[in-house]
């Protein structure tokens, strides 16, 4: 149950950040209309999730997927991983302030977020979102959720170096004296 509300708390912390902002007249939400690639991740999601779901409840799923059995202690570290995921990204919501967007949107009206969760990563939701990844793996092991965990953090890696790029290009020696300061994830 700890891996569904996980991913549930994370998609209802974006869509209430998201909504918040679109109140104060702030259009947060970029997904899919510069690159309708983005909704391919869509479908990936869903399956995800339904292995979650499948694992938690017993559900129909793809046969010989367990790697181990689990034991209580691995069961118990993924938990706590999925519980420090979730904290550490709702810290970074707290501190990315009003600059919260999904997607890349010029906004230079806050400036560079480098204090909060961004104070010790430069990239604290793909971080959060690794570690529950990772925690969810150590929950219910599988060589699909395995396979999971590495395909995302390159996609996250590969979106970061993208987003590095285009921070670069908004901000330019300001973020690149930051990057001299904080490390990439952790």
């Amino acid at each position: 149950m700890v891996g569904i509300i996980t991913i549930i708390l994370f998609i209802v912390l974006v869509l209430v950040r998201t909504f918040m902002l679109r109140k104060q007249g702030i259009e947060a939400m970029e997904f899919g209309k510069k690159d309708k690639k983005d909704f391919l991740i869509l479908p990936f999601a869903l399956f995800y999730f339904y292995l979650i779901v499948a694992h938690t409840f017993h559900l129909p799923t793809i046969k010989g997927q367990e790697l181990f059995q689990i034991e209580g202690l691995f069961w118990w570290l993924g938990a706590l991983a999925c519980l420090t995921a979730f904290l550490f990204f709702l810290w970074t919501m707290i501190s990315f302030q009003k600059s919260f967007r999904v997607g890349l949107i010029e906004n230079t009206d806050q400036g560079l977020i480098t204090t909060g969760a961004f104070a010790v990563s430069r990239n604290p939701i793909y971080v959060s979102f690794a570690i529950m990844l990772i925690g969810q793996f150590l929950m219910y092991p599988s060589w699909i959720l395995l396979l999971y965990v590495f395909i995302a953090t390159s996609r996250f890696h590969q979106q970061v170096l993208k987003e590095e790029k285009f921070l670069v290009q908004q901000y330019g020696e300001e973020f690149n004296a930051y990057c001299k300061k904080v490390r990439r994830y952790f």
